[in-house]
């Protein structure tokens, strides 16, 4: 019988011993970086923020521009779910926020991102935060008294049982304080700035129990050569480092999003509407 597939002859010594050093592929992985010309968006949060008395960042419009890019592209909410595809109704999305310097990480998700303003989100993240570093978060501290509880042999098995409860039983365990679908359809993450260093851009894993298809680091605002008209013009750039779950979007459906992000959070007043003018000022 002919074969198919021949030897390859001359591999070198590491070639060889690549195909033992590895297992066959099997995480559904997909990274990609966005580059966002922020010239706009940056005056735009500006009076935003003075508008409304709350800081608004960069990383809420990053939120919110994702959520609207998700309800644009409604196959891309879904969960995996007993090894299938599940939707999801609402577009919700969980943002990272850090604690302690950096030494710890929580976060709060945005029910109906898509639907709620770029100020609400901002307050409710704020909030939360002020809550959690005042150890006033009931969620968060009986999470973490049941973390410092658990021994290490019952810790990862505790976590994926209760998973397994949530996603693929979608069972109520909310008479024991855990929220059904804690992280919502995608997850947002700020690292610009950590202590004063700023990256550029990284690129975060799928948090497998969070069920999470979608994960977006916000990278520093740098200043960057960009082409515009034929011409190589200097703009403020964000990079965005994005990750997919391959068994939720394919190509297509994730380039929706992104081309969707990118026109939202280069141009929020065309997006969101004009910042509102206060009374006095309209008077004056």
């Amino acid at each position: 019988m002919a074969r198919v597939f021949e030897p390859v002859d001359g591999l070198s010594s590491w070639r060889r011993l690549a195909p033992h050093v590895w297992d066959r592929p099997h995480d559904p992985t997909v990274y990609g970086v966005i580059d966002v010309v922020v010239d706009r968006a940056l005056p735009y949060l500006e009076d935003l923020s003075k508008q409304s008395g709350t800081k608004v960042r960069l990383s809420h419009l990053v939120t919110k521009a994702l959520a609207m890019a998700i309800r644009a592209t409604p196959e891309g909410n879904a969960i995996v779910s007993q090894r299938s595809l599940k939707a999801r109704r609402d577009v919700d999305v969980f943002v990272q926020v850090s604690l302690d310097g950096g030494r710890d990480l929580s976060g709060a998700k945005i029910t109906q991102a898509d639907e709620t303003s770029l100020v609400d989100i901002a307050k409710q993240l704020a909030e939360r935060a002020e809550r959690v570093r005042q150890r006033a978060d009931p969620g968060v501290e009986r999470t973490k008294s049941m973390v410092d509880r658990l021994p290490n042999f019952l810790l990862g098995w505790s976590v994926r049982l209760m998973e397994y409860f949530l996603y693929d039983l979608q069972l109520d365990l909310s008479r024991f304080g855990i929220a059904s679908d804690q992280f919502g359809s995608a997850m947002v993450s700020n690292i610009g700035t950590f202590d004063g260093f700023g990256m550029n851009f990284a690129l975060a894993p799928l948090v497998p129990i969070s069920r999470v298809p979608i994960v977006v680091l916000v990278g520093e605002v740098q200043r960057k050569p960009v082409v515009e008209d034929d011409r190589v013009v200097v703009k403020s750039v964000v990079t965005l480092g994005c990750t997919f779950d391959h068994r939720v979007l394919d190509g297509s459906k994730a380039i929706k999003i992104a081309a969707r992000l990118r026109e939202v959070a280069e141009n929020p007043e065309s997006a969101l509407g004009p910042v509102p003018v206060e009374r006095q000022a309209a008077a004056g």
